[in-house]
């Protein structure tokens, strides 16, 4: 492994290293480890994540490597160097026409691509719903046990190198339309209503005490979420600004159905 992510280093640095079999060699091998789910752009330690930016190198230096072709899916053709992702029925995994998951993403038995996509680098865990029109984006970490509902939007990246993907913890629940980008974090068991925007720089608000609590980043587990306006200060006046409210917290139950149930019904959420 030392080996290989040195070669992947090493030609991210000097592109020209590419010409030689060894180093391409190296990058086909990192994506398809990557595909297979031996490796990840992104894997939980301790009560952090921990990013392998040479995994994210290997998905840019694919493109370098990898050739333009014709990809038939009948009825529908496509024109990429990124082939559709193999073995579905293997994997046990469900795909909805025209559902897309893009080789060197990592999907877990069990999961659900309705219309919606996958790309390169990221990772869906067992018996997740990816509902229609959602898309997962390059080396984002999706949980297990987690619903991605229609609409909603998880960004990807590739570069900055290093950078951390967006992560959606085990079992949460993530409303129509909802947007998380810039490497925001949404802890197990949470729930997003819909139409909640996160990105590093969204206040989120937490007004379930006698004083307002704010943080960005991160939604921690548990929480119940909805979209909110909070004034802010600009040249030509005070105008509102988007933010994240958290209302509450989700009820423990060993049945995440129930769960889930019971907090909409009790917070009153849209999703």
């Amino acid at each position: 492994m030392t080996d290989l992510q040195n070669k992947i280093q090493a030609a991210f640095d000097d592109r020209s290293l590419l010409k030689g079999k060894p180093y391409e060699d190296a990058v086909l091998a990192a994506v398809e480890m990557l595909d297979k789910g031996e490796v990840r752009v992104a894997e939980p330690s301790g009560d952090d994540w921990v990013i392998h930016g040479w995994l994210q190198q290997a998905c840019i230096l694919y493109f370098s490597v990898a050739k333009m072709e014709l990809i038939d899916a009948p009825p529908f053709q496509f024109h990429d160097k990124v082939p559709l992702k193999r073995g579905l029925d293997d994997a046990k995994v469900r795909v909805v026409p025209p559902g897309t998951v893009r080789y060197g993403a990592f999907v877990e038995a069990g999961a659900v691509i309705m219309p919606g996509y996958v790309n390169i680098g990221a990772r869906v865990g067992a018996r997740t719903m990816v509902d229609t029109w959602a898309t997962v984006g390059s080396c984002a970490q999706i949980g297990s046990d987690v619903h991605l509902s229609g609409g909603v939007g998880i960004g990807g990246v590739l570069e900055p190198v290093g950078a951390r993907p967006v992560i959606i913890e085990d079992g949460a629940f993530i409303g129509s339309r909802c947007i998380v980008v810039e490497g925001c974090q949404v802890g197990e068991r949470a729930v997003l209503g819909a139409n909640v925007v996160l990105t590093k720089s969204t206040p989120i608000v937490d007004v379930t005490g006698k004083e307002p609590h704010t943080t960005k980043g991160r939604v921690l587990p548990g929480a119940v979420v909805i979209p909110g306006t909070m004034p802010k200060q600009f040249p030509a006046g005070e105008f509102q600004v988007n933010c994240a409210l958290v209302i509450g917290q989700r009820r423990p139950s060993t049945d995440l159905k129930t769960s889930l149930n019971e907090t909409l019904r009790e917070f009153a959420v849209s999703v």
